[in-house]
């Protein structure tokens, strides 16, 4: 009963709101790191001011980041985002079969000659191939 007298509900809010409050001024500091290094229209000089204000200064340092780069950190991660989506599609188009109606039928002439199928099966693939 002694640690809860000592302890309050209130203290123990304040102490979670500042925990959180850390956590994400952590991941902001990640973000801007991240950001530091992804670039590339700045010198190698200027990424170390920018880290050595980051570390010298560590909150001052990340607001006046995002504040002074929102713009560009916001270009650079939808050109990495439509990059990403970009080198997906093509390598699902480069794996996807291929979607030529006579491959797909003689695919399926194949699996008819074998016994695979039958034919109501391959007359729906076929239909279903020059539909397509």
């Amino acid at each position: 009963m002694l640690a809860a007298t000592s302890y309050p509900l209130l203290e123990v809010f304040w102490t979670m709101l500042i925990f959180f409050a850390f956590v994400v001024w952590i991941w902001i500091l990640f973000t801007v790191i991240a950001d530091l290094f992804r670039r590339d229209d700045i010198s190698g000089w200027g990424k170390v001011g920018w880290i050595a204000f980051v570390i010298l200064m560590p909150y001052l340092g990340v607001f006046v980041y995002l504040i002074a780069q929102h713009r560009g950190m916001t270009e650079r991660a939808l050109a990495r985002q439509q990059a990403m989506q970009t080198e997906m599609a093509d390598y699902v188009r480069s794996v996807a079969s291929d979607g030529d109606a006579a491959a797909q039928i003689a695919k399926a002439k194949t699996l008819l000659e074998e016994g695979t199928i039958n034919e109501a099966e391959f007359d729906r693939i076929k239909t279903k191939a020059l539909a397509a």
